[in-house]
């Protein structure tokens, strides 16, 4: 079974992303209070743990939020993904519409220290469907 482990949001654009008990997901919006909130079609970013856990090799202390991600998760591999899927995460409905993205110029710190980041190649973005709220240990349902 796919959950979400973590729920991250930052109020400004180009630092990492704090931890949150609980978010809310607006339709045209994405979450209320992050700062890539915005009628566009990255929304919100999901990144697997399974992901992350890839980079933990060299950097053993990440914590959620260290790839600018909105949603933690584990049990599912985000980016085999097709762009169209919806999900339901928590109470909310969303629909991913991006897999990865390009590096910012010369790489995020992560890159910058081991390398790589996995990020652009694992990460996936998301919009809002239907509003609902996200919390660590909601389930994720792959919906179509």
């Amino acid at each position: 079974m796919a959950t979400v482990t973590a729920v991250n949001i930052s109020e400004q654009k180009g630092v990492r992303k704090n931890s949150v008990d609980e978010i809310v997901l607006k339709k045209d919006i994405g979450i209320v209070g992050d700062a890539h909130a915005g009628n566009w079609h990255r929304q919100i970013s999901l990144l697997a743990d399974e992901s992350v856990d890839k980079v933990k090799v060299v950097i053993p202390n990440l914590t959620p939020g260290a790839f600018a991600e909105n949603i933690n998760t584990r049990g599912i591999e985000l980016f085999t993904l097709p762009v169209g899927t919806k999900l339901k995460i928590g109470t909310a409905l969303t629909e991913v519409t991006q897999i990865g993205k390009k590096c910012h110029d010369d790489g995020c710190a992560i890159k910058k220290a081991t390398g790589d980041c996995v990020m652009p190649r694992e990460g996936i973005f998301v919009i809002v469907l239907e509003e609902g709220t996200v919390k660590a240990g909601d389930v994720i349902e792959i919906v179509a």
